[in-house]
């Protein structure tokens, strides 16, 4: 017996990974990610929510004590809500700090407030199959979109029809943009819920992308497949037209901001003011060389003031929305990267500087809230380390900073408890999986929450490691990540994938768990690869001239800063430099094509998902801040076209899209296809019919499968 136990604990301690453990789309993904806790706060009071959400607990925040609020089944019956299609869901919030009331969604897509203490439902509201919505916790009111119009429904339960001529060319209440500006929705409730702030898009004039549908494979009604058509503006072409509308809940009344002429430009960040008369707004020019923040009244559409102007000889991207100060009326956050970085600023409502609250070679990174009572404002921020985001409380009086979290050199993520007096804490550290703590952000006390164990244990796990190289400036530090096989050998020889990115607003190596490595890192990682993945300049969250470095010429320094990676791969005496492999998607597919047609005597393989092929097919907003447009930069254009290199391609190359991107249009592949036919050149290509610029589902363990075997038909 001692010897056979002897025998299987090795094994099992060695136990190995599959895509269906690692992937997202697996079967087994969920767990083997680290564990964590499903917090929200009322008022200062946490509540845990459990993870099969049946059963809520008030947290101590000192001591860190549970106990039990309430179960969501025994809520139910009390409310009388015991029929199947009347059972409360798990989406709970509680947006009253100062009421004993729980706001959750049922299965029939209702909304309801009940009072827990009572049992008893105190308000619903219905809201069902909506292509967009927005709630307004103080009215009650809802705004929705539905069958392409915009309607609202009141607190009582009143509904007015706000648009009639909604379709899929005059789009209302929704993203515009495509999503560019930090837009997320289109839909803008004042303070108050009295007024409402919406988009207008006209697209009419945008050229349709004649994308398609193919008939599921049970599907016996449609033979044919159907056209998908989207509206898709490419750089240098006729892009839509936008209008923000306003409307009065009590008169029903809309007027429509009068920002002039729409033609060529862009309107994001609407934000209110305090007392829900003054809408504000960024606009910028198609060129994106500068920006306007300007304030509109609400009751008349007159555009009243323009409060700041910033402007750049590359371009300029507002992301954020002003936040005004809680205690202060007049006065509000600004962000910008007019010194270098993306800081804090603080204004006042006649367009005054008061100080620059946040300085130095570091971003921040986003803004959790206020400390009302202490006057100070909570963020989070890249101070300590480019790979780092900590938590700190600055002083909006002095601008003096104070880190708040844990400690650690990790990845701290925040949430902020009403008054600011206490935040959740959670992180990931290079080794450590996740920790939550309650952390009071006045005293800097914290308590330690939860501890996730590694749910990786007893599994072979790959050996993580950072560390930096010189930019092909020879200046700039870059990062990157080494993932090593888990039984390695420094004297053998291994193939070697570089995974790349490499464009702007992401970056692949930070302070988490295993410094951020994907998933399927360990699975080739653990098949005898080793995986290096760079940042090269370009990347986010390195201050404005780090990223503007590519500025009218996408590819062409990244492709530099990685050509230094390879530079040191090849000082590592376990890379086999005859067998470098390279895969991205997006603008990683751009890169690896890239790559593999600029040095086709270095990589010897490439797999690339979603490739930009020729920024001229790409979205008008996106391409033309980095690239301008095809007829004020050519040159730029045909430097980073890969229908020039098609003659170059050398390797074995894998091109894989969805069938139905919208983002990177299937045109990109198809004219690649084309001009390596022309040229002799021998990719391969595998579509994913139904997807779109990312594999769904299932589909996605398919994908990193077919991905993991062309690497190892062909590199290993």
């Amino acid at each position: 017996m001692l010897l056979l136990a002897c025998l299987v604990f090795p094994l099992a301690a060695q136990q190995q990974f599959t895509l269906e453990d690692l992937n997202f789309g697996g079967k087994n993904y969920r767990n083997m990610i680290p564990q964590n806790r499903s917090l929200t706060w009322w008022g200062d009071q946490l509540i845990h929510l459990s993870s099969r959400g049946d059963t809520c607990w008030t947290v101590d925040p000192i001591k860190g004590k549970e106990k039990m609020l309430f179960t969501l089944n025994r809520l139910s019956e009390r409310a009388g809500l015991t029929g199947d299609s009347e059972r409360i869901s798990t989406v709970v919030s509680f947006p009253y700090p100062d009421k004993p009331l729980v706001m959750t969604y049922n299965t029939q897509n209702e909304r309801m407030l009940i009072d827990f203490k009572k049992g008893k439902v105190v308000w619903r509201q219905p809201v069902n199959g909506y292509q967009a919505s927005e709630w307004n916790k103080q009215s009650r009111a809802n705004a929705y979109v539905k069958d392409d119009n915009l309607y609202v429904t009141d607190g009582d339960g009143n509904t007015r029809q706000v648009t009639s001529d909604g379709s899929r060319d005059l789009v209302y209440g929704q993203s515009v943009h495509r999503n560019e500006f930090g837009i997320e929705g289109g839909l803008f409730w004042n303070p108050q819920g009295t007024r409402l702030a919406f988009y207008r898009m006209d697209q009419s004039m945008v050229t349709d992308y004649p994308l398609i549908t193919v008939p599921e494979l049970d599907d016996t009604t449609h033979v044919i497949a159907t056209p998908a058509p989207e509206k898709y503006p490419m750089a240098g072409q006729t892009s839509h037209l936008v209008t923000v509308g306003v409307l009065d809940m009590a008169t029903g009344d809309t007027v429509y901001l009068k920002a002039g002429d729409p033609t060529d430009r862009y309107f994001s960040n609407i934000s209110w003011n305090p007392d829900g008369t003054i809408v504000y707004m960024m606009e910028a020019p198609r060129d994106q060389n500068e920006v306007d923040l300007v304030a509109y009244d609400a009751v008349t559409g007159n555009r009243q003031a323009v409060l700041y102007h910033e402007s750049h000889p590359k371009y300029i991207e507002p992301q954020h929305p002003i936040t005004f100060l809680p205690w202060d009326k007049e006065q509000f956050l600004l962000w910008s990267e007019k010194d270098g970085y993306n800081h804090l600023y603080l204004y006042d409502t006649r367009g005054n500087e008061v100080r620059q609250l946040t300085r130095g070679e570091w971003v921040v990174m986003d803004l959790l809230g206020f400390d009302e009572q202490e006057k100070a404002v909570i963020i989070s921020a890249n101070a300590e380390s480019p790979i780092q985001q900590n938590l700190y409380r600055v002083d909006i009086a002095t601008g003096k900073m104070i880190r708040v979290d844990e400690g650690g050199n990790g990845w701290h993520t925040g949430r902020l408890s009403a008054s600011g007096h206490y935040l959740i804490d959670s992180y990931q550290e290079p080794k450590v999986a996740r920790n939550i703590s309650i952390i009071d952000t006045r005293t800097g006390e914290d308590l330690r929450y939860f501890t996730a164990p590694d749910p990786w244990e007893g599994y072979a796990v790959p050996d993580y490691r950072c560390g930096t190289i010189k930019a092909a400036d020879g200046v700039t530090d870059l990062y990157y990540r080494l993932v090593l096989p888990p039984d390695f050998d420094e004297n053998k020889k291994y193939p070697t994938v570089v995974y790349v990115y490499g464009g702007p607003h992401a970056h692949n190596v930070d302070a988490r768990w295993h410094w951020g490595s994907r998933s399927w890192e360990t699975y080739m990682a653990q098949r005898g690869y080793v995986l290096f993945i760079l940042d090269n300049r370009g990347s986010e969250n390195r201050g404005r001239d780090f990223e503007q470095a590519t500025f009218r010429q996408l590819g062409q320094v990244e492709m530099q800063d990685q050509m230094c990676g390879v530079d040191f791969l090849k000082t590592l005496n376990y890379v086999d430099t005859t067998r470098l492999g390279v895969h991205g998607w997006s603008f990683g597919g751009f890169m690896t094509i890239s790559l593999m047609t600029n040095y086709p005597d270095v990589f010897k393989v490439g797999v690339a998902g979603g490739p930009v092929i020729d920024w001229k097919w790409y979205e008008v907003m996106y391409g033309e801040r980095y690239m301008d447009t095809p007829q004020t930069n050519p040159e730029g254009y045909a430097k980073a076209s890969l229908i020039s290199k098609a003659a170059d391609l050398k390797g074995r190359l894998q091109i894989i899209i969805g069938l139905n991107d919208p983002t990177v249009v299937p045109q990109h592949a198809y004219s690649f296809l084309k001009a390596c036919i022309a040229a002799g050149t021998q990719p391969d290509f595998y579509v994913y019919p139904g997807q779109g610029h990312n594999m769904m589902g299932h589909q996605s363990v398919h994908l990193h499968e077919r991905i993991t075997r062309y690497f190892d038909d062909y590199l290993k």
